[in-house]
């Protein structure tokens, strides 16, 4: 890693000869419809893309539970522009980042680990790649790949434990049709048309596997959810961050909800989704959802101060989030710049019960969040 800070803080003399910089036509996300199994792969036209797993996983005889994250994010290397309209396969037209997490509830401590690596935009480049007709995308030993066919299918994640000081090996299997956020797949993040992202959800994977913690491996199983979200222009100028929930129900639906942040707290922009077991899903329009904080937990290590509580009211009611360990902070200040807090959480309906769980993702609280 250290060799590799080193190469990127480079002069550019020190690379050799450089190409005449290019200037590409800038993509737009626009309404079409989504193509599987293609739109499962990479779209390395767009400024930013990620695969974005997170979970609950129980383990026979240990309680409470784990949480899990593995996220993939593509960053179009704009800022290379050294090496625009070079033909090598080497060139690093794209970059990989990888972020791994794990909640131990019962040691109430979170452990994570990431990872970055140029790429050519090669799908067959070795070790870092994303495949561009179906998901497969790697960094090293850290991979997501999507392993059987028709309209879901499902997946396998492995975390190898080289730098990370755990591990993990799942398989996530679809339970339901894909969820189309937005107006089928064409999700609005501002008031701007081009503030806006293809995106779709695969709530209520049903996990099984092996989770490796401290020298010790334990057979898992759980519930899962997996997000697939790319974009060229995803913040609005006001926004510093956002808040989003992905939570599978306990009767089997899918709840999601997000709002874009400006500074002060208030909204640029709301939306999120609804589906029943079995029914159609239900958009949210961006007046129709809103995030009131509650309790706060700051972090020692950023300073920066979270809600790890929340009162969200949507069109399907109003509901509690309530974090399971306030310090879910991950530090990726090493790979993708950012502070941010990523965590197991629990979703109460207006009495207090019980109705869901799933991960709460909090951003632009340590400084505002740049794409």
């Amino acid at each position: 890693m250290r060799r590799r800070a080193l190469l990127l803080a480079l002069p550019a003399a020190a690379l050799g000869p450089v190409a005449t910089p290019a200037t590409p036509a800038v993509p737009r996300i626009e309404r079409r419809a989504l193509v599987f199994p293609r739109d499962f792969g990479a779209h390395p036209e767009f400024r930013t893309e990620w695969w974005y797993a997170t979970g609950q996983l129980d383990a026979d005889g240990v309680a409470p539970p784990f949480g899990f994250q593995l996220t993939f994010f593509r960053s179009r290397a704009d800022d290379a522009g050294r090496w625009a309209g070079s033909t090598s396969r080497f060139a690093p037209r794209q970059l990989l980042f990888a972020h791994a997490a794990v909640t131990d509830l019962g040691a109430r401590r979170l452990r994570h680990a990431q990872r970055i690596a140029r790429w050519s935009g090669d799908p067959a480049a070795v070790p870092a790649a994303a495949a561009l007709d179906d998901t497969r995308v790697q960094l090293g030993d850290w991979r997501l790949q999507r392993t059987d066919g028709g309209p879901a299918g499902r997946y396998r994640a492995r975390l190898g434990d080289a730098d990370a000081g755990f591990a993990f090996e799942l398989e996530l299997a679809s339970t339901q049709p894909l969820l189309l956020q937005g107006d089928a797949g064409f999700s609005r993040k501002g008031p701007q048309p081009e503030q806006a992202s293809h995106y779709y959800s695969q709530p209520q994977l049903a996990v099984t596997g092996t989770l490796r913690l401290d020298g010790t491996r334990r057979a898992v199983r759980g519930r899962a959810w997996l997000d697939h979200e790319w974009s060229e222009t995803l913040l609005h100028p006001e926004a510093v961050g956002w808040d989003w929930i992905g939570i599978n129900l306990d009767d089997g639906g899918a709840l999601t909800a997000f709002q874009l942040r400006r500074a002060d707290g208030s909204a640029v922009w709301a939306g999120g989704s609804v589906r029943p077991p079995g029914g159609a899903v239900r958009d949210f329009a961006p007046d129709a959802v809103r995030f009131t904080p509650g309790r706060t937990w700051t972090s020692a290590a950023s300073q920066a101060r979270y809600p790890v509580q929340w009162h969200i009211d949507t069109p399907a009611g109003r509901f509690e989030v309530v974090a399971r360990l306030d310090a879910q902070e991950l530090d990726s200040r090493g790979s993708t710049g950012a502070i941010y807090w990523e965590g197991l959480s629990e979703l109460r309906d207006a009495t207090g019960r019980r109705v869901g769980a799933g991960y709460l993702e909090m951003t632009g609280y340590a400084g505002r969040l740049q794409l």
